[in-house]
């Protein structure tokens, strides 16, 4: 195996605005627009407050990297509360594991790739995790409702994936 002297542990966090077309759709050009610049201005405030890194934007997607899972959670349910009253549901998604340096300045690597996986199987208004996110921040308060074994696009195996229930 090759050294990497840029590879750390982070929790990746995806998050996706669930029925974006339709809403799109339903508002309006403009208010959508408008929607969307209100939730990447939320999005940001608490990624910044909770000592997590934007990396990309991606249409009504983000992709977000912390140093600890509990604050990655956290800010995924802080986002999904603040839109809620403007009618903007997310589904998020979380793992953690080694990520990389890309020479475009953003992160790569498999935990990424797992990451936006998980997220793709949650439902409107859910935040999902792997195990480890949900072994990593036990102690913490935050709970767990089990989803089942998934296969995740690409990535060998099975994976247990859980729900959060962050308050």
């Amino acid at each position: 195996p090759e050294h990497h002297a840029d590879r750390w542990l982070a929790t990746v966090l995806f998050t996706d605005i669930v029925g974006s077309t339709e809403l799109a759709a339903r508002v309006g050009d403009r208010a959508w627009l408008e929607l969307l610049q209100q939730f990447h201005g939320v999005a940001r405030e608490k990624i910044g407050r909770l000592r997590g890194r934007e990396i990309d934007t991606a249409g009504d997607g983000l992709f977000a990297i912390f140093d600890g899972p509990a604050r990655a959670i956290h800010c995924a349910a802080e986002i999904a509360r603040e839109l809620q009253p403007a009618g903007v549901v997310l589904r998020a998604g979380l793992h953690t594991g080694e990520v990389e340096s890309t020479a475009d300045g953003k992160v790569g690597g498999l935990a990424v790739h797992i990451g936006a996986r998980v997220m793709a199987c949650a439902g409107a208004g859910e935040i999902w995790a792997s195990s480890l996110v949900k072994d990593l921040v036990s102690g913490s308060g935050i709970r767990f409702e089990e989803r089942g074994i998934h296969a995740l696009k690409g990535v060998a195996g099975d994976w247990p994936l859980w729900r959060a229930l962050a308050d």
